[in-house]
């Protein structure tokens, strides 16, 4: 009986040892990457409908296995990379007939979203690998017949004819910072994400492709200084706002006849962000832009002699953003979506200028999904159930009947399959890792792909409080909001405030989504005894064009004012150190926190702005001019919210960081705003990553990083 109440005894103290929860160290995030639940981002539905196929890791190297959509069972290995010694696929492709496969190997980045690679063309039912090419080259692309394979190299468009392997070169005149085929230049990448610049007709008869003339845009340059004993210096065209673009051109190219044909338009656009064929293979559809962004022309180019018309026009009196949501229906129909009722909508347009409108309400259709033509139904997800959430639906386009698909609020991503006959889900909230479930066409759950209980059960370990969602009146409108409290809170005592934030046109912050990594340094922050926020300001998304828009030819103004109102409004509440509210942001944010530390020195005492912009003049012109038009035009929207010209009023504590090799925000605008510092005789903080683009990562940069800004945090707030 001693020996039992001994044991009892003991019991209660070893049980709370075992139970106690931890707090999260920067080695658990940017060392040991304990925050990463797994993902499917890498499923591809097959021709049928009824199959998907994947590429898993091995213990000897990569598989792309085929599988059934309406049981998930393995069906075959289509591909295995150790028996062909190929060391790494970063991504694949099939052939219209899925008789072959495209793969890239050996991929080098080059911005941030065009690459290239090492191509190889595998024949499943020979099982024969080809190399494309001895060199790395751009995009290589399957014609619809899958006999010929096209790339860019070097600038210059090729067609290689797969079964002799003769290559035929399209284009000649291709040269580095001067013409380019195929491809996009740096602004058409980061601002239209138009990479790829070539598509083929849908019979394989022509391919269209643009010809970007870059002779006249300014160079940038950038020091690298890694691997010699003297700097290399990388120069690209970038234009800044106000200066020039590149002259942008597209043709037609027939294969048989081996003739370009330039497509001449009526009107001399300076921006074509756009092509896609029509069902027709004898027609292209392409956008044409004027340098406001405010007026779009749907033009239809004919192959045979490049004659062209303008099937309508879109206005704003703000802007148009560009979308990728144009699908061509039988009968000569096409989807359109539009913000010209307020809100962001679905709408079928005919060829022969009709119009229809599909999805109406104040709310925001957010992603278009697809459309079922056998059943005549459409998918899309929308902000039905409020701003902060995704929800599918699918609508019927005869009987107008609309249903929710969607079981759980949160964010809902969607990938349909082929035949729109199955969907994979993926659900998460603020608080719950991502749950990816596989579901047929009425909603009806078939399977759980991956629900990531070993990752929730490894964070129940950690001393992690949820995520609160609210919003905050002003005098001036009604913002979206969250906050993240200690876990030990105590409404009776003070915290100091850490807000974060980005705010750029149409973006969105404060989401019921996973905010993987990021969350968790913030709950690391909380556990430190801080309170994190991030409020969305206007000119943010989900909210409809007004909200979105009324930022226009004035960035900067109204977001800071939100953010100083809502900065106030934490600063008011009982637990809440008035005297203690930071705030951070990357980017935008990185110009809307120097923003909060000039103009909102009242009320912030510590701002860190990574990577920021300071002057609208250093930025791109595509981005910058769209919400803002010239510097010439407009030149007090550029000054008058550029911190550069608000340096005299900080008070608190700044800390600025850039990547010394950013071809995006270019470290040009901390530079310049040291310069206005120092000018100003105000002290600061500064930390240069040299040899590091716009994410700032690599090996320890962001374990350093984020220690820099952590000690930071910890030392002045």
């Amino acid at each position: 009986m001693k020996k039992i109440l001994i044991i009892c005894f003991s019991l209660v103290f070893i049980t709370p040892i075992f139970s106690q929860k931890r707090d999260i160290t920067l080695d658990d995030l940017w060392k040991n990457y304990a925050f990463y639940p797994k993902s499917m981002g890498g499923l591809n539905s097959m021709n049928d409908g009824e199959h998907y196929s994947t590429i898993e890791k091995t213990e000897d190297g990569q598989e792309i296995i085929k599988y059934q959509f309406k049981n998930g069972k393995k069906v075959r290995t289509l591909f295995k990379s150790a028996d062909f010694e190929i060391l790494k696929i970063g991504k694949y492709t099939f052939s219209k007939d899925e008789k072959q496969l495209l793969l890239a190997t050996e991929t080098k980045s080059i911005y941030r979203h065009s690459s290239k690679s090492i191509y190889y063309i595998y024949n499943i039912h020979t099982d024969k690998l080809t190399k494309l090419a001895d060199e790395k080259v751009m995009y290589a692309t399957f014609s619809p017949k899958g006999d010929k394979v096209a790339y860019v190299l070097h600038n210059n468009l090729f067609i290689q004819n797969i079964k002799s392997g003769e290559t035929t070169q399209v284009t000649n005149d291709g040269k580095k910072n001067h013409i380019i085929n195929g491809a996009s230049d740096w602004v058409y990448e980061e601002e239209f994400a138009l990479v790829r610049s070539f598509e083929w007709a849908p019979d394989g008869e022509h391919i269209a492709y643009y010809k970007f003339d870059e002779t006249h845009v300014k160079e940038f340059s950038m020091d690298l200084f890694k691997g010699g004993l003297y700097p290399t210096q990388e120069v690209f065209k970038y234009p800044k706002a106000g200066e020039d673009n590149s002259i942008v051109k597209v043709y037609f190219y027939n294969l048989e006849k081996d003739k370009n044909t330039y497509i001449y338009t009526e009107k001399d656009y300076e921006y074509i962000p756009r092509i896609k064929w029509t069902n027709n293979p004898k027609v292209l559809a392409l956008y044409g832009m004027n340098r406001h962004q405010n007026e779009l022309d749907f033009v239809l180019a004919n192959t045979e002699d490049g004659s062209n018309k303008i099937l309508f026009t879109e206005k704003d009196k703000y802007y148009i953003d560009i979308h990728d949501n144009l699908t061509f229906l039988p009968e000569d129909n096409f989807i359109w979506t539009s913000e010209k009722d307020g809100f962001n909508h679905i709408y079928i347009k005919g060829l022969d200028g009709s119009e229809q409108q599909i999805t109406k309400g104040n709310w925001e259709v957010t992603a278009f999904d697809g459309v079922d033509s056998d059943k005549m139904e459409i998918y899309y997800r929308s902000t039905q159930e409020g701003s902060i959430n995704r929800t599918l639906y699918v609508q019927n386009l005869e009987t107008e009947e609309t249903r929710k698909l969607s079981t759980e609020i949160g964010d809902n991503s969607i990938k349909f399959s082929d035949n729109f006959k199955y969907y994979m889900n993926s659900y998460s909230n603020a608080n719950t890792a991502p749950y990816y479930t596989l579901h047929n066409s009425s909603g009806k759950q078939l399977k759980v792909l991956e629900d990531n209980a070993d990752f929730n059960l490894k964070m129940e370990a950690f001393n992690l409080t949820e995520k609160e969602f609210f919003t905050i009146k002003t005098e001036d409108t009604e913002l979206n909001a969250w906050t993240i409290k200690p876990p030990n809170f105590d409404e009776n005592k003070e915290y100091p405030l850490y807000m974060f934030l980005y705010g750029g046109p149409g973006s969105q912050q404060v989401t019921n989504a996973f905010g993987w990594t990021n969350y968790y340094w913030y709950q690391m922050l909380a556990q430190k005894g801080y309170i994190v926020a991030c409020v969305d300001n206007r000119g943010t998304g989900g909210k409809g064009a007004e909200f979105k828009k009324m930022t226009y030819k004035e960035l900067g103004k109204f977001e800071i004012i939100d953010q100083i109102n809502a900065a106030k409004y934490f600063g008011g509440l009982p637990y809440i150190d008035a005297n203690r509210i930071g705030i951070q942001g990357w980017s935008y944010g990185g110009y809307m926190s120097s923003l909060a530390i000039t103009k909102g020195a009242d009320v912030f005492s510590l701002a860190i702005a990574v990577a920021p912009v300071t002057n609208w003049r250093y930025y791109d012109n595509i981005y910058t001019e769209r919400y803002m038009q010239t510097p010439q035009e407009n030149p007090s929207g550029y000054d008058e919210n550029s911190p550069i010209n608000h340096v005299e009023k900080l008070k608190g504590h700044y800390l600025l960081i850039h990547g010394a090799a950013d071809d995006n925000v270019h470290v040009q605008n901390t530079m310049e705003m040291i310069s206005a510092l120092v000018n100003a005789n105000k002290q600061f903080d500064l930390f240069i990553y040299p040899d590091k683009n716009h994410g700032i990562y690599g090996g320890n940069t962001r374990y350093h990083l984020y220690k820099k800004m952590t000690d930071f945090i910890l030392e002045n707030l």
